[in-house]
């Protein structure tokens, strides 16, 4: 069954994308991520930019089929994931929709911003996955306090 990870709290949605998925290249995990046009177009820059010491491969789920299934990241504003896409491990869900097909993946993670709306239709994702039974993990990214 797919473990359902949501990730709340996320000051800026794309950095905190882009730290994740550099990390889940690290572990050689390959990896779906979905969201709206707008996101997958600025995280498609940011993931040229954002550490100057490191590179994510990644490319558009609109990719010759031989690309995607050589790279590890593919990105892709469609809500419904198409058939084609060449690897099931993981998902990383930037937009507010939940995400038709997400059960053919092994792990969902889930990233809320502090956006009061993001947040509603986070609760409704974790409503949904909740009531049909999948393990749900939650991390909160505040940051954390230093005692005075």
């Amino acid at each position: 069954m797919t473990e359902v990870a949501f990730h709340f709290n996320a000051v800026d949605k794309l950095a905190y994308a882009c730290r994740l998925l550099r990390k889940a290249c690290a572990s050689s995990a390959r990896v779906i991520v979905t969201g709206d046009a707008e996101q997958m177009k600025l995280l498609d820059a940011q993931l040229w930019t954002f550490d100057p010491m490191s590179f994510v491969p990644h490319c558009l789920s609109d990719a010759p089929a031989q690309t995607s299934a050589q790279t590890p990241v593919i990105l892709t504003a469609d809500g419904n994931l198409p058939a084609s896409l060449p690897h099931h491990e993981v998902m990383i869900n930037l937009g507010q929709s939940l995400i038709k097909g997400f059960e053919t993946f092994e792990r969902v993670i889930e990233v809320v911003s502090l956006d009061e709306q993001d947040k509603a239709f986070a609760r409704q994702r974790w409503k949904h996955y909740s009531e049909r039974g999948y393990p749900l993990v939650r991390h909160d990214l505040s940051p954390k306090k230093v005692p005075a």
